[in-house]
């Protein structure tokens, strides 16, 4: 069952143990940020909140955040993620620099692919809030194994990020701790550079496909073929 947390006045959370997703409230509508697992139940918590028209915004297409995107008529997504759903919803395109609005808040788009090839962030350059989908946590695990995922891509997506965060104040991710502070992602940055070098110990994760690669404040799910894989968009 979700748990609703009231963030700050209209921002809310919606989490479970497993995955978060946020909710933006506005006089005429609200924005969600992903729609969680399909057995969530995203749509009574948001509608608990609000009677307004609701325009669904996904950080990336895995199924833990798009799980729930049937309840929706529509919802934006990188294209280059599209293949990764499967929705009654109309999709629409994402692209860096779009811009959002709900109320107070206005969204950028910021395109941060390697955890998926059309990972995304959300940014609100006024507030100081970076909704960072997974692409940064606080010592994860991060997933950056699987065909669809890129650690070079990863690492210069942190980079990229890495360089504003001193335009922020307050980091929202959708696993582990939220929200967080800014220097994550220099750690996350830091340890993403190891992970690529191959100088991170990685035993085998029990259950998994995958090995756990511990950097230093930063753990990945990752295999040396992912880690090896070229940067490509």
């Amino acid at each position: 069952m979700l748990q609703i947390r009231k963030y700050q006045e209209d921002l809310y959370i919606l989490e479970d143990d497993r995955v978060r997703q946020f909710l933006l409230l506005g006089p005429d509508k609200a924005i969600l940020l992903d729609t969680g697992f399909p057995d969530s139940e995203t749509l009574p918590a948001v509608r608990s909140l609000t009677d307004k028209p609701v325009q669904v915004l996904l950080t990336h297409g895995d199924f833990d955040h798009a799980g729930r995107l049937d309840d929706f008529a529509e919802a934006w997504l990188h294209e280059k993620d599209w293949p990764l759903v499967h929705t009654t919803a109309r999709l629409h395109p994402l692209r860096e620099g779009d811009v959002f609005t709900c109320g107070e808040f206005r969204l950028e788009v910021l395109e941060i692919p390697g955890h998926t090839y059309g990972s995304l962030a959300f940014w609100d350059r006024e507030k100081g809030l970076l909704f960072s989908g997974d692409s940064v946590q606080k010592e994860g695990p991060i997933y950056l194994f699987g065909g669809h995922r890129n650690v070079a891509l990863y690492v210069e997506s942190e980079r990229k990020l890495a360089g504003m965060a001193d335009q922020l104040v307050t980091v929202f991710p959708c696993h582990h701790d939220c929200p967080i502070t800014p220097d994550y992602i220099e750690k996350n940055l830091q340890d993403a550079r190891a992970l690529l070098a191959g100088t991170l110990p990685h035993p085998h994760t029990p259950g998994m496909p995958c090995d756990t690669y511990q950097g230093q404040w930063t753990a990945f799910y990752c295999t040396e073929a992912d880690r090896l894989r070229p940067a490509q968009q």
